[in-house]
Order: C-alpha cells, then sequence, then structure tokens
C-alpha cells in the first residue's frame, strides 16, 4: 500500500492519500480522543499521543498534530497506524449509522429554506471541491434571515488554519453575495 502525503496551508496539518476510499461521501471530524473512539483508525492516530484531531474526508484523512510535536518525528507512526488499519479490513466507523458531519439542517420558513438551499448548492459544488484539495471541509451551520448572515463551520485542516479567514472573506464571502443576494456577511462558527 502506498500512502501519500501533501502539506496543507495549516502548517500544524498533514494531508494523507491512502490511494483508495476512505469515507466515500460526506467527511468526518473527531476533535478530541473521546470523540475519535467511533473509529479504530481515529482511536490509533490519537493513542499516537501528539495528535490533537483527525478529519476523514472521502478519499483522504488530515491529522492535526500538537503544538510540540515535530512532522519528521509524528509521520512515520501515522502513515503506520494508517497502513495498519486498511490491511486489517477493520471498519472505519463503529455506527456505520453516526451523523456524518455534514450541513445543519436547521427550521426554516419557505422563502428561507429556499436561500438556505442555494448556500448549500453553493457550497458543495463549488466550495467544498476547492477546500478538500487543502484538506478540509466548510459546512453550514446556519442562517440569519434578518441580517443575512450565514455562519459556516470550517474542518480538518481548515480549523485553525491562519489562512482560514481570508479564505472565508475574500473567497467564500465574495461567491455566496454574488449569487445569493440575501447574503451579507458570512461568519465562521466556533
Amino acid at each position: 500500500m502506498f500512502i501519500q502525503t501533501e502539506t496543507t496551508p495549516n502548517p500544524e496539518v498533514l494531508k494523507f492519500l491512502p490511494g483508495r476510499e476512505v469515507l466515500g461521501e460526506g467527511a468526518r471530524e473527531f476533535r478530541t480522543p473521546e470523540e475519535g473512539d467511533a473509529s479504530p483508525l481515529a482511536k490509533a492516530l490519537f493513542d499516537l499521543g501528539d495528535v490533537t484531531r483527525v478529519f476523514f474526508g472521502p478519499d483522504f484523512l488530515t491529522v492535526t498534530k500538537g503544538e510540540d510535536a515535530q512532522w519528521p518525528h509524528l509521520k512515520a507512526p501515522i502513515l503506520a497506524a494508517i497502513m495498519d488499519h486498511f490491511t486489517s479490513g477493520r471498519p472505519l466507523l463503529l455506527d456505520q449509522n453516526a451523523e456524518g458531519g455534514g450541513h445543519d439542517e436547521g427550521d426554516y420558513d419557505e422563502e428561507t429554506s429556499q436561500i438556505v438551499a442555494e448556500i448549500k448548492e453553493l457550497l458543495d459544488t463549488r466550495i467544498r471541491p476547492a477546500v478538500a484539495q487543502d484538506g478540509g471541509d466548510i459546512v453550514f451551520s446556519r442562517f440569519e434571515p434578518q441580517t443575512g448572515v450565514v455562519w459556516l463551520h470550517m474542518r480538518g485542516a481548515c480549523s485553525g488554519c491562519p489562512s482560514s479567514s481570508a479564505t472565508l472573506k475574500s473567497g467564500v464571502e465574495n461567491m455566496l453575495k454574488h449569487y445569493v443576494p440575501e447574503v451579507t456577511r458570512v461568519e465562521q462558527t466556533l
């Protein structure tokens, strides 16, 4: 098995491409070792000690290291854990019915529901694929129709990335405002 690695705009995050499907569809983030217990692979990565976050995408995973950890020391054990997992035949998730971590649904009136659907469509077709190239994901959290503010949740390599604010404001906000005139601003959900 050959696993490629790629750097991301976030120096604390490395992207791993195992050359096979990881999650298939959607994305799943594990922010703590306790959340990682839901996945044998995430648990193995957290058990390495210097891993602070794990993110599964369709065909990749990203690993966030602790501040004091160095990639030259952590990369080989991560590669070994990924290889061990995929050659073992164990499932990626222990509960296949667990929430995949997509867009939040919310309860909106008919007019606002149409606006939210347009926002989600743009996120899914134009923004999320581009962000996945850098090992991250952006999902819809909520829309405030009174103010026109869209709240988005940044995951994977995007979470805590130094350039995520610029991506959110100059890229995502401009696109959403252009195609969905009701949008006035984009903010990040923490």
